[in-house]
């Protein structure tokens, strides 16, 4: 079982009105890297993480959590 990070950001982006051109500017990211957030092809940075969770006055672990995905095997795992 692999453990993944899920995340909060396109759901606290969408309450707020906030588009993903807007939030990149504000975090001085590309939009792409938002993006990559939102679908979960990215972990961000401690420092990126911390800096999303401020914008949005969050604590950082509700923003981002791990979750174990019990479709993925990592390799050499045996159950």
């Amino acid at each position: 079982m692999k453990e993944i990070v899920k995340n909060e950001v396109h759901e606290l982006r969408s309450k707020r009105g906030v588009t993903q051109e807007a939030l990149a500017d504000k975090m001085q990211v590309s939009r792409q890297t938002i993006i990559a957030i939102e679908k979960g092809n990215y972990t961000p940075s401690v420092l990126l993480a911390l800096k999303l969770a401020g914008f949005f006055d969050i604590p950082v672990e509700e923003m981002f959590k791990i979750s174990h995905d019990p479709s993925i095997k990592t390799q050499g795992h045996v159950e």
